[in-house]
């Protein structure tokens, strides 16, 4: 049996009074990622002051919507926007300022956003953004599911396919899968590679032995296991994250993250001092 370490997302806010679940993770247990926000509000008043200017560096983020819009614009001079089914990609780098303010449609906000680590030779890389748009996301159906592969190679009951996103950070993948009510899900996993399951909606088991997880609930799977199988009585959704982990230093500082403290403070000291460019509220 393989033994899924759980975590629970917690309820915060973040920008300008944006009510979120979040899990994070800045020790390294689940590098390469180090957070997992779930956006999930149907009143306006929860999320439609957004995320005014604010800078980055060290790292990328990946957003993906289950329902709703954002609209990204940063201090590279990059804009856009997505709505439903979409994602926005950014690799802040060597450091950006960006805002994103949400939309909202007939079912609210409900989205995801994952930091996901750099290693050392690409945090001071060039800043990127890019929009990527609902039909631009391949989708898989196989038995007991059907998955959405945003981003790396993913197989799901031997059916495998591309994302939309050739990968995030150094070879890391993100895909949205939907079980079946009392249907079990193969999901196979590359040598070296970790997976993270988060629930979203009903519930799951690793095992049909293990605990019954609910929604909030995000599953981290040991390093070396080659597959897994989740099953679901209720029927349920999940974002999955895989990532081989980098093996290096952590040091973090609100949105920053970089390898050592000195890489820190001159991170706040380009910040302050404009280095990263401006972005008008």
């Amino acid at each position: 049996m393989t033994q899924a370490q759980v975590r629970y997302a917690r309820p915060t806010e973040d920008g300008a009074g944006v009510k979120i679940r979040r899990i994070n993770e800045f020790t390294g247990a689940l590098d390469p990622f180090l957070m997992v926000d779930e956006l999930k509000s149907d009143r306006k008043d929860d999320y439609i002051g957004g995320f005014p200017p604010h800078p980055h560096r060290g790292f990328e983020t990946l957003t993906y919507l289950l329902h709703g819009g954002l609209n990204h614009r940063d201090s590279e001079g990059h804009h856009g926007g997505v709505t439903r089914g979409g994602a926005q990609w950014m690799r802040a780098g060597s450091g950006v300022l960006h805002s994103e303010m949400p939309t909202t449609d007939s079912d609210g906000l409900h989205g995801f956003q994952v930091w996901i680590n750099l290693p050392a030779r690409l945090k001071m890389s060039k800043p990127a953004y890019r929009d990527v748009q609902t039909d631009e996301i391949p989708t898989i159906n196989f038995q007991g599911g059907h998955a959405r592969i945003i981003a790396d190679h993913w197989q799901f009951n031997g059916v495998q396919a591309q994302g939309a996103l050739s990968t995030l950070g150094d070879g890391a993948g993100m895909a949205q899968l939907q079980i079946e009510a009392k249907a079990t899900v193969s999901v196979h996993i590359p040598a070296g590679f970790r997976l993270l399951a988060y629930v979203f909606d009903g519930s799951v088991q690793a095992t049909h032995a293990s605990p019954r997880q609910e929604s909030g609930a995000l599953l981290s799977f040991p390093l070396g296991t080659t597959a897994i199988d989740l099953h679901s009585e209720t029927g349920a959704g999940l974002l999955l994250l895989s990532g081989k982990p980098l093996d290096e230093p952590i040091a973090h500082r609100g949105p920053f993250v970089m390898n050592t403290e000195a890489e820190i403070t001159q991170a706040i000291h380009d910040y302050q001092t404009g280095a990263m460019g401006r972005l008008d509220a």
